[in-house]
């Protein structure tokens, strides 16, 4: 029994959540941001209107001054944004767009006057406000929309379709929190937005029920009977007393939140104004999202020749940038097929230049680097063999080292033959004696001074008037030599004692 019921509990909840989806995307929604640089207030005051819009908004949209509207546009089907509400600061007014996605129409108004939410509940006795009202949407009330014009219709739709509509059969009254209401003006055209939160008291009782009722319990003990309290209401505050009259008391069809709200009874309905409030005048209406046509404006009036000039003028402007986007895809077409072309005629030249290579010669040969370093290497010593007469050592010339001993491996071993005079200096395995002691540079000298670099001196040449003998003392002397030559630099001079200055006679006085 415990399994089935879990299962049907789960069922329920996929289907409730199905229904929530549906519901939730059902609805409008609304984006409300500003343009440009606005003051303090006016960031306040948008923050007032996203609470206004609760629960179908984005209440912490985060907006940089490097995002355009396309950013917004681009997001805001995805999310499911069907309005946006955008305001702009100028050095003479405060302005106010509500655009409908994804064509418009965008309806301009300009903000005469406003106030905040602080401003507002800060001017009342006692605030009625709480976060539950903010989890269900307010009930939009229109007022004097009906008058003649195009312009005042547009406007009464535009309003409609912000907030989610209500069907009054199974709306649920307890969901009613709050109320926006907006009233035109016909004489000054000016439109009044207010917000108010809603609470249903029942009516036809004392005030000492209505305590009973509320659970407050008066004041009775200068009452001899309880039935004073109920009939005559002694001792409470006068301020309690609410003027409620036939502007205000309804028939509730269904049962209401609060202490004696009962369906078919009458209770009267109280507004508390929680802000913010503005007052709003039409300014223009354009289609589309701020680029169409001008269909209402407040101040210009044109005649219809100018307008049908002003549709040809923008078919004109139309045509001629899509003449421009061909001309230009025409351009890139053509500069592609010229580079193809280029191409094609490199290749063939190419392959007239050079007709013996294969066809895979743009491919990279991982030993040519490899192969030309080991030529290099066996050409430096090649070098150093014909300028020192010597073989170089083992670890001069890595590269050479191994491509010998690999031609020795795959050929037999020959003898370089050498300048006549010159002994040979290697052993029956083909490798340099070892040396004993140190090596003498001026064994090789004569053979090396000979050499001549391709700038055209020689190199190391020896300077007139130094012999070889001169030479080597000069340069490797020992420390004994040093010291000996040199061992009469470091005796003084004269007397021991006071240095005899500079200047011949002049010298220290003597003290009288």
């Amino acid at each position: 029994m415990g399994k089935s019921k879990t299962k049907n509990q789960k069922k329920a909840r996929v289907s409730a959540n199905h229904v929530a989806e549906e519901t939730y995307g059902a609805v409008p929604h609304t984006f409300v941001f500003q343009r440009g640089q606005i003051g303090k207030n006016v960031a306040q005051l948008i923050l007032d209107v996203r609470k206004v819009m609760q629960p179908y908004t984005a209440e912490s949209l985060k907006v940089r001054k490097k995002n355009v509207l396309k950013d917004f546009v681009s997001i805001a089907g995805p999310l499911g944004v069907t309005h946006f509400v955008i305001f702009s600061k100028t050095p003479s007014s405060v302005n106010l767009r509500v655009a409908r996605l994804p064509k418009g129409p965008t309806l301009h108004f300009k903000v005469v006057k406003y106030s905040l939410v602080k401003d507002v509940v800060s001017t009342l006795k006692k605030h009625r406000m709480h976060e539950q009202q903010f989890t269900h949407h307010p009930l939009l009330i229109l007022n004097n929309f009906g008058s003649s014009g195009m312009h005042i219709k547009l406007m009464a739709t535009m309003f409609q379709n912000m907030f989610p509509s209500i069907n009054v059969h199974k709306v649920n009254l307890n969901n009613i929190k709050r109320c926006v209401l907006l009233n035109y003006n016909t004489e000054s055209g000016e439109i009044e937005f207010r917000h108010y939160s809603l609470k249903v008291v029942p009516v036809g009782m004392s005030r000492g029920v209505k305590k009973l009722m509320q659970e407050r319990c008066p004041n009775m003990n200068k009452l001899e009977d309880i039935s004073e309290l109920l009939i005559k209401g002694t001792n409470l505050s006068e301020s309690e007393a609410e003027q409620d009259g036939d502007h205000n008391i309804t028939e509730l069809p269904q049962a209401y939140s609060g202490r004696g709200n009962m369906a078919s009874q009458q209770s009267a309905v109280r507004l508390t104004e929680i802000g913010p409030r503005m007052t709003l005048k039409l300014s223009k209406i354009e289609e589309g999202m701020g680029g169409g046509n001008i269909l209402y404006h407040s101040v210009i009036s044109k005649t219809e020749e100018e307008i049908q000039e002003i549709l040809k003028r923008k078919e004109a402007q139309l045509k001629a940038k899509q003449e421009r986007r061909k001309k230009q895809e025409q351009n890139v077409a053509q500069k592609k097929d010229q580079r193809e072309k280029n191409k094609v005629k490199s290749l063939e030249g190419m392959k007239r230049k050079f007709p013996e290579a294969d066809e895979d010669s743009e491919v990279e040969d991982p030993g040519a680097q490899e192969d030309t370093a080991k030529a290099y290497s066996d050409d430096d010593a090649e070098y150093y063999r014909q300028a020192v007469g010597l073989d170089p050592d083992e670890d001069m010339f890595p590269g050479a080292k191994k491509r010998r001993m690999r031609d020795k491996s795959n050929e037999p071993t020959k003898k370089r033959k050498l300048s006549p005079g010159k002994s040979s200096d290697r052993d029956k395995r083909g490798k340099s004696p070892m040396r004993k002691g140190p090596r003498k540079f001026g064994d090789a000298e004569k053979t090396f001074g000979r050499k001549m670099k391709p700038g055209g001196k020689a190199f190391n040449k020896k300077k007139p008037g130094i012999t070889e003998k001169n030479f080597g003392k000069k340069k490797f002397q020992t420390e004994r030599t040093f010291a000996n030559k040199n061992k009469d630099k470091f005796k003084p001079k004269g007397k021991p004692g006071f240095k005899k200055p500079m200047g011949g006679k002049q010298g220290f006085k003597k003290r009288k």
